[in-house]
């Protein structure tokens, strides 16, 4: 250990951060690898980037950056090539008397400042910062960001297929991957790299697809899938083994449709993956549906609703008893919805338990219930038993059939809030929807309080924003007149490394919200249809989905192409 790094060390331990055994074993770990004991400390979980560059610039009478909290001017990014920043893990921070201030993560290497003040040409003020926030603000300040890693990403992935190919045993089992194949270590990387890029690229789900000639994989990003890359067809077998003995799936069994579940930590973030593996005429089709814990701790505010339905939303969730539905196609939010909901209940002096099928997060706090209807815990037997649990707000996954419909009523006739969901286009038609689940027209009038529909639609990457002018027929289909699009600030994405060239990146709801009038109520008894019931709600003043979309598009959130593709014009609008 250099004297330095001794330096550092000692202050650690000093502050009780860490403790000497912990720096041998850094020590020995270190050593013959081109870590440093920093990196090894930091890589050993023992100190966080932070504590270390800390210590380090306290030992050696260095600056600490924040780089969090620190914004660098571009004329200062643009004295450093971006080449000569990626390639040296370096970043300009300030310049003063003819010197540039440069952060590292190690101070300590010479022969990359020897390298910076011959290629530069000026005098290098050194500076320490936690190499992953360097490393973070290259991608922030030069623009490149997860496309060309994944590029990278991707061509690993070609290589280890292509390794794997040449590896392969021809007398493997092609559907089953059995022999020695399923578990090498070319098929075990080759899996993880997948779902390292899908985690990567933000994608909510991967799919693995055997065709005759091919294996497809592709990620759903941002609401739309992307084909990334095919593999040989020969490498399905010992895909689909390996993703199977992570889920803890029955690997001999190919023609049931089977589920199951992968804990995993990718990038330092503890992810579980839902699992489905469907019989096809091509062989085992596999769908992993990345579930991110941190996707689900959103408050109301942040689901992108108008004002005025986030104060009528907020209201009704507020009431005692009643039902709150929210509606929409399968990925549209409502599980989210539903949670941000529960979070702005969720207090110590309220029972909150809800039903799931399954149960896709773990909230704290909440009683969690999951389905399992090979033993017969349905629906409507939890809402049964749940309610001699005496809870105050009660979560329904789905009302899926008349008789889950009754008892979430019922619970709600005696003093219970309920959310559920349904899978209708739209906030009226949940009410003819419950009607015809044999559901009596004078319950349902009685117990919801209010319905939401909800879509998702993408945001337009904040990177590349640019102001944009519709053409007429655009502006015309979307029924916005001239007077109203010269206040709009309609924007668009151009594409760039942030939103992997599409020009959004990210996605928020538009939002249909119907809350229960005295006059829907009195039409819904009378068992009046959607459309009538859809009519009453806008002369009201419901907005509708489309209308949400527009007003977003128009406010220059998302574009008109978004909102035609999400949701459609009716006669009413």
């Amino acid at each position: 250990m250099s004297s330095a790094m001794g330096d550092f060390t000692e202050l650690l331990i000093t502050q009780g951060i860490i403790s000497r055994d912990q720096v041998r074993e850094a020590d020995q770990m270190r050593r013959g690898s081109d870590m440093t004991l920093a990196d090894a400390l930091i890589r050993l979980g023992y100190a966080t980037g932070a504590e270390v560059m800390r210590a380090v610039a306290q030992a050696q009478g260095l600056d600490f950056v924040d780089l969090r909290a620190t914004e660098i001017p571009q004329d200062i990014v643009e004295l450093v090539p971006e080449s000569v920043a990626r390639e040296n893990s370096i970043m300009p921070v300030s310049e003063a008397s003819g010197g540039i201030k440069i952060l590292m993560s190690d101070p300590n290497d010479v022969e990359t400042l020897d390298k910076l003040r011959f290629i530069l040409d000026r005098r290098i003020d050194v500076a320490v910062a936690p190499r992953e926030n360097i490393q973070e603000a290259i991608n922030h300040y030069y623009g490149q960001t997860d496309a060309e890693s994944a590029d990278s990403m991707l061509q690993e992935f070609t290589d280890t297929a292509i390794d794997f190919t040449e590896t392969m045993t021809e007398s493997a089992d092609e559907e089953t991957g059995e022999a020695v194949d399923e578990s090498s270590a070319p098929i075990v990387r080759l899996v993880h790299l997948i779902i390292s890029e899908a985690v990567q690229l933000r994608a909510s789900d991967i799919h693995i697809e055997p065709f005759e000639d091919r294996v497809r994989v592709r990620y759903r990003i941002d609401g739309v899938l992307v084909e990334r890359d095919s593999c040989p067809r020969r490498l399905l077998g010992a895909l689909i083994s390996r993703v199977k003995i992570l889920a803890k799936i029955d690997i001999a069994e190919r023609r049931r449709p089977q589920d199951g579940r992968i804990k995993a930590t990718v990038a330092d973030k503890e992810l579980d993956f839902r699992v489905s593996v469907l019989p096809t005429n091509h062989g085992q089709s596999v769908v992993m549906r990345i579930l991110d814990k941190d996707s689900i701790r959103v408050g109301l505010r942040q689901l992108g609703m108008s004002e005025d339905d986030f104060k009528v939303f907020r209201s009704l969730i507020r009431r005692p008893n009643g039902i709150i539905l929210i509606t929409g196609p399968t990925g549209s939010g409502k599980t989210t919805t539903l949670y941000a909901a529960l979070n702005e209940l969720n207090r110590p002096d309220r029972k909150i338990i809800t039903a799931e099928d399954p149960v896709e997060y773990y909230l704290p706090g909440v009683n969690q219930v999951e389905v399992r209807h090979s033993i017969g815990l349905d629906f409507a037997r939890i809402i049964r038993s749940m309610l001699r649990q005496a809870p105050n707000i009660i979560l329904v996954g789905e009302m899926r059939d008349h008789e889950t419909a009754e008892m979430g009523i019922q619970a709600s006739l005696t003093g219970h809030l309920v959310f559920s969901t349904l899978h209708t286009n739209d906030a009226p038609g949940a009410i003819t929807r419950m009607i015809d689940m044999k559901v009596p027209a004078y319950l349902v009038a009685s117990s919801i309080i209010g319905v939401m529909a909800q879509r998702l639609v993408r945001v337009i990457c904040q990177r590349c924003k640019q102001p944009h002018k519709p053409t007429e027929a655009a502006l015309k289909a979307a029924g916005i007149d001239p007077e109203q699009a010269k206040t709009a600030s309609f924007a668009k994405g151009r594409g760039c490394g942030h939103c992997n060239k599409t020009g959004y990146r990210g996605r928020m709801g538009i939002f249909e919200l119907m809350p229960m009038t005295s006059k829907i109520r009195e039409m819904a008894f009378a068992g009046k249809s959607s459309q009538l019931i859809r009519d009453q709600a806008v002369s009201s003043g419901m907005k509708t989905l489309y209308e949400d979309g527009v007003q977003k598009a128009m406010a220059g959130t998302t574009t008109l192409e978004e909102i035609f593709r999400v949701a459609k014009q009716t006669p009413t609008e």
